[in-house]
């Protein structure tokens, strides 16, 4: 394949409710899509998309939107640009030159890996060798402004059906939303919290009074660095330890493992470097007895298309955060909505990531259209 052109579509959707971890509070889902049109070997024009999901601010990774945006134009876009033979297996190595940023470079590996599913008219799910066509769904709750909201939240998700409740947590808010919750619904509710990296090894003490609930896991306690402090943490916790912001890499994952810093591994395709470098992920941790399940990052229908494939493989013994798109979005930018129904989501089988991309409603919701320009 040869790349023609791409497009960046920067986005913003309003959100149904807004959405508060440990870090910030988002009231509008900002992304960007990218829109790549490659010419295939018998000189067809395919196009395909792929989504950046890093933040508008630095909070949770050391990746940005709009950066994330100026390193696809200037750095990661030119040079996939002046391959005649581009495929998705090699964009990973064509960009490894480029330090970093993982986010940007699974943008643009999913939008080569779409334009070449296409062409061969084959699904992503196919593609990865995926097993099921559904899968279990989890929702994630924000922090609430009280325990009685919060209560009053999973009330209604519990409601709908959906398989686990995730409950994102921070010092002060952490212990008794955790209690009432339980209390509430029963020892029977799959049931973890998130912390976002919001504790420190001070704080074990707290940490371990979450034992007495019968969580899955939490997520990711300490900080994104603290191997070490997790593999401490986790010889005094019965609760198992998930990390999600420390793994963003087969590298990092590797690491973990090694240190008996994790129990559970959380896998983000874009905060690993794209949905290649997360079946390695999967992989390494089915090899290693490790489990894994597949986050979320507010995605729209084509990034949650795109997951709910990776989260069909195997290994993924534990439900996502593969949430229906009106958990977070009135009106999402896929022609088809993903929905839960009966705690599970279908995965999309069309060709690519399964979903096609609605170009009315990425004009509706579209902020900026950059042309980039290519050699």
């Amino acid at each position: 394949m040869k790349l023609r052109t791409l497009r960046i579509h920067d986005l913003e959707l309003p959100l149904v409710s807004p959405f508060t971890t440990s870090f910030m509070t988002q009231t509008h889902k900002r992304c960007f899509l990218i829109e790549a049109q490659v010419e295939t070997e018998d000189g067809r024009s395919v196009t395909g998309w792929g989504e950046n999901v890093a933040l508008d601010r630095p909070f949770y990774s050391a990746e940005h939107l709009d950066g994330a945006a100026e390193v696809v134009m200037r750095w990661l876009a030119p040079v996939l640009a002046e391959r005649e033979d581009l495929n998705p297996e090699r964009v990973s190595s064509l960009l490894s030159h480029v330090i970093g940023q993982p986010m940007a470079k699974a943008s643009m590996e999913m939008a080569i890996l779409d334009a070449a599913l296409r062409s061969q008219d084959r699904s992503f799910h196919d593609y990865l060798g995926a097993v099921r066509t559904t899968v279990p769904s989890g929702v994630s709750v924000g922090i609430q402004e009280s325990t009685v909201e919060t209560v009053r939240v999973i009330g209604r998700y519990v409601d709908e059906g959906y398989a686990r409740i995730k409950l994102k947590i921070q010092p002060g808010a952490d212990i008794a939303p955790v209690a009432a919750v339980r209390k509430e619904f029963g020892d029977d509710l799959l049931f973890q919290v998130d912390a976002n990296a919001a504790y420190t090894l001070a704080d074990a003490t707290t940490l371990a009074k979450l034992d007495d609930y019968g969580l899955l896991l939490i997520e990711q306690p300490l900080g994104e660095a603290d191997l070490r402090q997790h593999s401490l943490l986790r010889s005094t916790l019965r609760t198992p330890i998930c990390l999600d912001e420390s793994i963003d890499s087969p590298e990092a994952a590797a690491d973990a493992i090694a240190f008996g810093a994790v129990d559970i591994i959380n896998i983000k395709p874009g905060r690993v470097g794209g949905y290649l470098a997360a079946r390695k992920i999967h992989d390494l941790a089915v090899a290693n007895g490790i489990a894994v399940w597949c986050g979320g990052m507010l995605e729209t229908g084509l990034g949650r298309a795109a997951n709910a494939a990776l989260a069909a493989l195997d290994g993924f013994t534990l439900p996502g955060d593969i949430s229906g798109s009106d958990r977070f979005f009135a009106e999402d930018i896929t022609t088809t909505t993903i929905r839960m129904h009966d705690g599970i989501v279908d995965v999309p089988l069309g060709p690519g990531m399964g979903i096609e991309v609605d170009r009315a409603k990425v004009e509706r919701y579209r902020t900026r259209l950059q042309e980039v320009p290519l050699p």
